[in-house]
């Protein structure tokens, strides 16, 4: 029987440069793990790549769903879609976590927990980088965990169009387009996607339908412009626009019945110039980051935050020799909190930094090396000096070994210190980590032993934000495999087995000790894609030192039926807790019970 498989599905599962079976699968690009474009194969760190194949066949409806199918990376959401959502990195929280959008920091200065997860949606991806481990070495602050690159898509050659358009259970509807056109001295590409839903309420008592309370709806609008203008072949300009408007419904926690209501509005520009020259790659940038929440229905205490991030940044990639380079750069940064409350009452602060950092790369035939070191200076905080060292050696064809060892610091948020619900602490410091991997790669299959330790872990106490004394330990094994195991049968699977636990010794909350997850794809019938996927989450409690409630121990399974009518136009359907599985994330607060959507995509 011909092999049916995709070329595009089939490298976005393998990754690397070599010929598998009957293919021959070109190198996947990333470029967060080191602010320039290299192949995964050519990076020493642990990185894990969510392709826009993965995403397309898999329909994912947001960032945080697409990113469960990662190795060592769980969540916990506080309800229906819209939600606060928690991503844990290794064991790592949210907020130790760096998130880009193209390039630009999604981090919310004004937010406690670090990105908000819950507001970006899976449409217009090209791909999802996850680059794990100590980062700050590059990044500066928020890369403790590691990053979570998201990159858009590009414009295509020539005068480009499509439509989706997807409804389903909880009275669901997702619909949007994209336009790009692609000249020899311009391109541009613009994309618009709405999403509403009814969704279900977002706090239920255990056992009980979520059929039987009120429900918790959202609405999210994202808008995304990319456009280039080529001054010569060597010289471009560029503009990179990410808007998000959501609203949603919420419930109070001392009364789940009554719904409350929050908006938030981001706005995220880079303008940014590129300069070859010679052995030099230059680029000059601008980002900012403008977030805006208002709770509307606020009685008492905070109704309003504003979040603003600014940065210019210089970067020269020299290439010294053939597979040799080194990166250069500077930035300066400034970060803006200001917040009202219902009482009529404000407050505002700012941190601003300067940085300079570098990082080397070296090929000798089977072995890379890599090394960066970066110092921040900021205004608030004593000055941080971070690096990571890596290496990659390649025993033959399929086998390698690569290890990273890095240090980093997670600055606190401004709104920590300011505490509009508490007690202020301008002696606030940041937290400092320090960690390493090892990882062992043989044909379809890796290894990964972690080990991170976090001191002055940042934690609530007293009504404060204050540094808890003591060393906070994240260590664990994650385990990937993939593989062709019958024709046209492609099977992954993804394993984590997890320790986490604070300066105490005692296992941190909401953190499963195991978890699995797999996916089955079948592309033996003609036009037709049939998949299976799931996940196992193990033993996890909501509270410190496994006490609350348990929320763990469940399985799930989720089914995906792509069509092809023509070579443009997809139909398909998708099936989520196809058991109807009752489980929480959070004590009290729901998920969405068996739930069924169908969609339709067509390019022009």
């Amino acid at each position: 029987m011909k092999q049916k498989l995709p070329l595009s599905l089939v490298a976005s599962f393998f990754l690397a440069t070599t010929t598998y079976a009957n293919y021959q699968i070109s190198p996947i690009t990333i470029t967060g793990a080191s602010k320039t474009e290299q192949t995964i194969n050519n990076v020493t760190s642990n990185v894990e790549v969510i392709t826009k194949e993965e995403i397309e066949e898999r329909n994912f409806t947001t960032v945080s769903e697409a990113l469960t199918s990662v190795s060592g990376i769980s969540f916990t959401s506080n309800g229906s879609v819209g939600n606060t959502t928690s991503i844990f990195l290794r064991g790592m929280s949210s907020n130790r976590i760096l998130v880009l959008v193209d390039g630009i920091r999604y981090q919310d200065p004004s937010n406690t927990s670090g990105a908000s997860f819950e507001n970006l949606m899976a449409s217009d991806i090209e791909r999802i980088e996850v680059i794990k481990g100590a980062y700050s070495g590059i990044y500066g602050s928020d890369a403790s965990a590691g990053v979570i690159n998201i990159i858009t898509k590009n414009a295509k050659e020539g005068l480009n169009a499509s439509i989706n358009a997807e409804a389903g259970s909880y009275l669901t509807k997702k619909y949007g387009m994209t336009l790009s056109n692609k000249e020899e001295k311009y391109d541009f590409k613009i994309s618009a996607n709405r999403f509403l839903t009814k969704g279900f309420s977002s706090q239920i008592e255990e056992k009980k339908s979520e059929k039987d309370f009120e429900r918790d709806g959202y609405q999210n609008t994202t808008v995304n412009l990319k456009t280039n203008y080529y001054l010569t072949s060597d010289d471009r300009v560029g503009f990179i626009y990410n808007y998000i408007n959501s609203n949603v419904e919420y419930d109070d926690f001392n009364a789940p019945n009554a719904i409350q209501r929050a908006k938030s509005r981001t706005n995220l520009y880079s303008v940014f110039y590129t300069k070859k020259y010679k052995n030099h790659d230059i680029k000059v940038k601008y980002d900012l980051s403008k977030f805006k929440k208002t709770n509307l229905d606020a009685t008492f205490g905070v109704n309003g935050y504003n979040g603003k991030t600014k940065i210019l940044e210089l970067t020269d990639t020299i290439f010294y020799n053939k597979k040799d380079f080194i990166i250069a750069g500077l930035s300066k940064e400034e970060y803006k909190v200001d917040y009202s409350q219902v009482s009529g009452s404000s407050n505002q602060d700012k941190n601003t930094n300067k940085a300079i950092f570098f990082s080397n790369t070296n090929s000798f035939d089977k072995l890379l090396l890599n090394q960066t070191l970066r110092r921040d200076s900021y205004s608030n905080f004593d000055d941080e000096v971070t690096g990571k060292v890596g290496f990659r050696y390649d025993f033959m064809e399929n086998l390698s070994l690569s290890s990273n060892y890095g240090t980093a610091y997670n600055a606190p948020n401004i709104i920590k210190i300011l505490n509009p619900w508490g007690i202020s602490n301008p002696n606030l410091k940041p937290e400092k980590s320090k960690g390493y991997d090892v990882t062992l790669n043989y044909k379809n299959l890796s290894l990964t032993y972690f080990n991170n330790k976090v001191e002055d872990l940042i934690s609530w106490e007293s009504n404060q934000y204050v540094n808890t004394s003591g060393i906070s330990i994240f260590k664990g094994i994650e385990a990937k495999y993939t593989n062709e195991i019958f024709q046209d049968t492609l099977l992954s699977l993804n394993y984590t087995h997890l320790s986490a636990k604070n300066e105490n010794k005692e296992p941190l909350a909401r953190r499963p000790k195991r978890q699995l997850g797999f996916s089955l794809d079948y592309y033996g019938f003609t036009k037709l894609h049939l998949n299976l996927n799931g996940s196992y989450v193990g033993t996890r409690y909501d509270k410190v030192n496994n006490s609350g409630e348990q929320t763990g121990r469940y399985t799930l399974f989720n089914s995906v039926i792509n069509y092809e009518l023509d070579k443009k136009t997809k139909i398909y359907l998708k099936l989520e807790n196809l058991t109807d599985k009752f489980y929480q994330t959070i004590d009290g607060y729901a998920t969405a019970g068996r739930s069924i959507y169908a969609g339709l995509k067509v390019d022009f």
